[in-house]
């Protein structure tokens, strides 16, 4: 990998790195929506939706269309994010694994301390 394209691809995952961006990403794969939408969905502020929607914008992951006074927020790139997410849902339950793995180790550990 090229260093232009490692950077690309740290741009988009950093601005995916987020949950409220993860959910913003995952509600625009259903289609457009706008600012008032999103704020009946998420639990965040308009303010606090529009910052996210401003980092997404900038990595090139949204875009938005005016409709009178509301602006519309879609994905410009869903394949993209559709295969970031397919990744990410594939490895919650690798991560959770080891997770739950690493507790029982230290647990293991703790227990051979005390025990010694």
């Amino acid at each position: 990998m090229q260093p232009e394209q490692a950077n690309d691809w740290a741009a988009t995952l950093k601005a995916l790195a987020h949950p409220t961006r993860l959910q913003i990403v995952a509600e625009l794969l259903s289609g457009t929506k706008c600012v008032t939408d999103m704020e009946e969905i998420l639990p965040a502020s308009q303010a606090n939706i529009s910052q996210h929607l401003a980092v997404l914008r900038h990595a090139g992951l949204i875009d938005f269309a005016q409709d009178g006074a509301l602006r519309c927020y879609y994905l410009s790139r869903p394949h993209i994010v559709e295969r970031i997410l397919s990744l990410l849902a594939a490895g919650v339950p690798v991560v959770r694994q080891t997770k739950e793995q690493i507790q029982q180790e230290k647990e293991a550990a703790l227990g051979r301390e005390v025990k010694g």
